[in-house]
């Protein structure tokens, strides 16, 4: 912990240290770059809140196995992880639900989007991924409900037209291995363009083994994350076998396939139509965490895994510049995205496999507009997205193939509709121009949800329907200083809902081994948060870049499953016995405080260093009023790396690590995963990387990479895997 707090301490010392070292005339500009945290692209000086950009640079140099891996390497984001397969990331302790991801510009968030942990990120295709934003702190008033932590918005390649007029093409090729995830990735792009009428196609395949953890293993924890037995069957009967080697997290291995097509057209210049395409889908996917559960000191799953995830995107957008009086730029689009999920899970030598999916289609639009007029930028809009869930299961005899019915569903087994529409208003005000810049906004939003049982015989449900009504409101104001043309100075305030879902309100499902009973709750209402942001950045001399962001939020109607009543009873009878009814409910008062920093320097051309490291403290009133800590708090976290570039090569040395998560620290009812840790809690942790690059002239790039040299064994807080050990990583991109 000591170490992690010198590292802290640098960050906040590093900035006064080189102030005194910078002469006031070599300051450079801030660089310049353009986000689109307002929809419409902005220079980020002029952009209140934080916001973190990931560059097509920082992404090709990236080797990480997929979209989760991609944030957590770049030491901004966190991301939990229950299975190889998966990555939910966290921003300002809120993860799922409560933070909005964003491909293209297309909420992906939906009606069944739940606030434990989600792994719908993987299903972005890492090696088209051109740049990805970070919006840190609530952002609802641009994009609507879920936006509590932040945005994190993928933007995949786009198809470029012929600056010469001729027909041209281009063709990438990728192949990567991983020796500890046992990867083979195949990737490629072909990209055509003319005048009017550019193509992208692409195509990724990924088959990952069991991933092999780090045999550096601390002696005081014992057995914590080793593998050494697993159930596998032997002549059709379940059998607890021996691991060969209790590094391997056998039962975790999955493959992905994922599908691009974009196509551009621009009838004349300023007019640009684009069609955008998306497929992934993948293996069954192990929960491996569910695999080593253990009941009476044995295991207590043979299977336990989610289904193909699939997901369809079909969207359309259609963007105008130079409208005349009413607006400068025009954004307007619809898209239609079909999701298919499924668990499955049978218990040790139970021949029957229960199975539950979900099929959710959803139908969104928007039309964005953008007027400039001398200090004043006013960007308006309305959208609308519109869900329709259908909810099946069924038992399966894995034997003899024979279905039984009666198994009830995750949610209402009849019509499942959510509709989210809203309108806002976001303005950017240069009060002084190059010197002080406001920016602020307002956002009206109407959601509306209803759900119906067809069958209610299997939990005895009382009613048929579950229904809401909710009309909320957002907003935002930041003020920007500008003292000179290398310093930024930011104040933001800004407030965040997030409208009860169905997976919130009208989930019906035994959970805890049969212990209790969820129930539906039609009262609950909006989620919200308030935030305060406090922001510094400045760089000095030409070669060294600060910056610091303290951020304060109120979390107010926060959901959490409680002990509830049905009909005025506590207990009812299910399944021959009295089972505790509980519900979700708005009871928890919670405040997250933080700070996020970070230092750049560049003391000789071709030689870099950077560091980047975050720390968030939350805590709600619980029952008795106390203070309870909040789930999904992430321990202390960052990188530090240093890179070197010469001529055709780039080489990196770089440390990730995490603080210590102690079991104070840890919300007793919440989503920690607690069992997954050792009884302290979880350990601090550092890994120890090196990766290169090579260029051999315009057309062969090859990457070479160790990463955790140490070997290291460690778990990231809430996991429910084991990371990485050691891996040599190999890719190899060939551009014709």
């Amino acid at each position: 912990m000591l170490k992690h707090k010198l590292i802290f301490c640098s960050l906040l010392w590093s900035g006064p240290v080189l102030a005194q070292k910078a002469a006031p005339d070599t300051a450079r500009p801030l660089r310049e770059v353009i986000v689109t945290a307002n929809k419409f692209e902005e220079n980020r000086r002029h952009v209140a809140a934080k916001v973190e950009v990931l560059q097509p640079d920082d992404i090709a140099r990236s080797l990480s196995n997929n979209t989760g891996g991609l944030l957590e390497q770049s030491g901004k984001v966190f991301v939990q992880r229950s299975q190889l397969g998966g990555g939910s990331p966290v921003l300002r302790g809120f993860e799922a639900s409560r933070i909005l991801l964003v491909v293209d510009g297309v909420r992906m968030n939906n009606a069944i989007y739940r606030t434990g942990h989600l792994q719908n990120v993987i299903t972005i295709d890492d090696d088209i991924v051109d740049k990805v934003e970070i919006l840190f702190g609530p952002a609802s008033t641009i994009y609507g409900s879920d936006a509590l932590g932040g945005i994190i918005h993928f933007q995949t390649r786009k198809p470029a037209f012929s600056e010469t007029g001729r027909v041209y093409t281009k063709t990438n090729i990728a192949a990567r291995y991983s020796s500890a995830y046992g990867e083979y990735t195949g990737h490629v792009d072909v990209m055509a363009g003319g005048k009017r009428l550019a193509s992208l196609t692409s195509f990724s395949y990924s088959n990952f083994g069991d991933l092999r953890a780090g045999s550096n293993h601390r002696d005081a924890y014992g057995d914590f994350g080793k593998r050494p037995a697993c159930i596998t069957q032997v002549n059709g009967i379940d059998s607890v076998m021996r691991n060969a080697d209790d590094r391997v997290q056998r039962f975790s291995a999955y493959k992905q396939y994922d599908l691009l097509q974009k196509l551009r057209w621009q009838p004349k210049a300023g007019h640009i139509h684009e069609l955008n395409l998306q497929y992934s889908t993948s293996s069954d996917i192990p929960r491996y965490d569910r695999l080593t559960d253990r009941r009476n000191g044995q295991l207590r799953w043979a299977e336990w895994y989610y289904g193909p995830q699939d997901r369809l995107l079909a969207s359309y957008t259609y963007n105008a510049q130079r409208q005349g009086r009413f607006f400068d730029r025009l954004m307007a689009g619809a898209s239609y995205q079909q999701i298919e999920e499924s668990r499955m899970q049978r218990a040790y030598r139970n021949d029957t496999r229960e199975h539950r999916i979900e099929n959710i289609g959803v139908a969104a639009f928007h039309v964005d507009l953008r007027k400039s007029s001398g200090r004043h930028e006013l960007s308006t809009g309305v959208d609308g997205q519109f869900n329709f869930l259908q909810s099946t299961a069924f038992r399966m005899n894995v034997k003899s193939g024979a279905k039984g019915y009666g198994l009830g569903t995750r949610y209402p087994d009849g019509r499942n509709n959510m509709y989210y529409t809203g309108a806002y208003a976001q303005h950017l005000w240069k009060i002084v121009p190059g010197k002080l810049i406001l920016n602020d906004g307002l956002r009206v939003n109407y959601v509306s949800l209803e759900s119906s049982f067809r069958d209610t015989a299997i939990l005895h449900l009382p009613f048929t329907e579950a229904s809401q009504r909710n009309v909320t409101f957002s907003a935002n104001a930041g003020l920007i200083y500008l003292p000179d043309d290398a310093t930024k100075l930011t104040f933001n305030t800004s407030t965040g809902f997030r409208a009860p879902n169905i997976d919130d309100l009208a989930k019906v499902f035994e959970s805890a081994g049969g212990t209790q009973l969820v129930v539906p709750n039609p009262s609950l209402r909006p989620e919200q948060t308030l935030n305060f942001d406090l922001g510094v950045s400045r760089h000095f001399g030409g070669w060294a870049t600060v910056d610091a962001t303290a951020f304060y939020s109120l979390f107010r109607n926060a959901i959490v499953l409680d002990r509830f009543t049905l009909n005025g009873e506590s207990e009812i009878l299910y399944d021959g016995k009295m089972t505790p009814v509980v519900a979700n409910q708005n009871k928890a008062s919670a405040s997250i405080r933080g700070l996020q920093a970070g230092v750049e320097l560049e003391p000789v051309e071709g030689l870099a260093l950077n560091s980047t490291i975050t720390y968030t403290h939350g805590r709600y009133k619980g029952k008795d009023g106390k203070q309870v800590p909040m789930d999904h708090i992430p321990p202390l976290f960052g990188k530090t790396g240093v890179q070197y570039r010469y001529r055709f090569m780039e080489l990196e040395a770089y440390a990730l690590y995490n603080g210590w998560k102690r079991l104070k620290d840890y919300n007793p009812y919440g989503e920690d995963n607690q069992q997954y840790a050792p009884a302290e809690g979880m350990p601090a942790w550092y890994t120890l990387n090196f990766s290169s690059v090579w260029k051999l002239g315009s057309r062969f790039r090859v990457q070479a990479a160790v990463e955790n040299i140490l070997d290291r064994h460690y778990r990231l807080f809430s996991s429910g895997i084991s990371s990485a050990g050691r891996n040599v990583v190999l890719k190899v991109n060939v551009r014709i």
